[in-house]
């Protein structure tokens, strides 16, 4: 059951205070950049390889960041013709440690009993969808995306392990991140309060974007014709 603390959801940079850089690390060139299009504050992670340059929390390796939602929410872009890697550490129920990976360098899925390893294939703006299974350095007009892990699931299906919670993050170089988030809602772009009310037969089971997790999307546009929602 979600703690009250991190119900409906969290949002992670707001609740750690990430700006702070107490209870979080950063290493390299990392930078909080104010982005008028996306109406706030985003952190951009550049460097020429992944482990020199990285946004992480907890600020310690021995510390766990103990969120046990369901949906890790994370809001990025990745930097156009650049390769990019994200870890996810999550703790089982046996209490043995799993890390997570996303990345354009992987050109296959690969899984050991404490390592998933994801390939991500950018889409670009101007072609709209993804190149089919496609994985390399990110297009010059690399969308912004929402991506959705659904932790427990991926847990279950690749290593028959129960999920506990969430233990730590790392972005790595190259990207820029808006925000990051968990929650045992499964929140979809599109979607608005009036018709998640109605009882919409589409939006079972759904819940609109909370503001803090939203992409702006200017009056006469569609969500998905702007931004990418990617769900694992």
């Amino acid at each position: 059951v979600l703690a009250a603390w991190q119900r409906p959801y969290l949002n992670i940079f707001k609740h750690f205070r990430v700006e702070e850089w107490k209870r979080s690390a950063k290493e390299g060139d990392v930078a909080a950049l104010t982005d008028t299009r996306m109406k706030g504050t985003i952190y951009r992670i550049r460097g020429s390889n992944p482990a020199s340059s990285y946004l992480q929390l907890p600020r310690a390796g021995t510390q766990s960041l103990g969120l046990t939602g369901r949906y890790l929410y994370l809001l990025f872009r990745p930097l156009p013709r650049k390769h990019f890697l994200v870890h996810l550490d999550v703790t089982t129920e046996e209490n043995q440690v799993v890390r997570i990976s996303f990345s354009n360098l992987f050109k296959e899925f690969k899984s050991s009993a404490t390592w998933l390893q994801f390939p991500f294939v950018c889409s670009s703006a101007s072609e709209g969808t993804a190149r089919r299974g496609v994985p390399g350095a990110a297009p010059g007009d690399a969308r912004w995306t929402c991506l959705v892990l659904d932790l427990p699931s991926l847990l279950a299906l690749y290593l028959s392990r129960r999920y506990s919670h969430l233990r730590g993050v790392k972005l790595c170089c190259n990207l820029l991140v808006k925000n990051l988030c968990t929650s045992d809602l499964l929140f979809e772009p599109g979607v608005t309060f009036s018709r998640a009310r109605l009882g919409d037969p589409s939006c079972r089971g759904v819940a609109p974007m909370p503001r803090e997790l939203a992409f702006p999307v200017p009056k006469g546009e569609k969500w998905h014709d702007l931004y990418d929602y990617i769900r694992y």
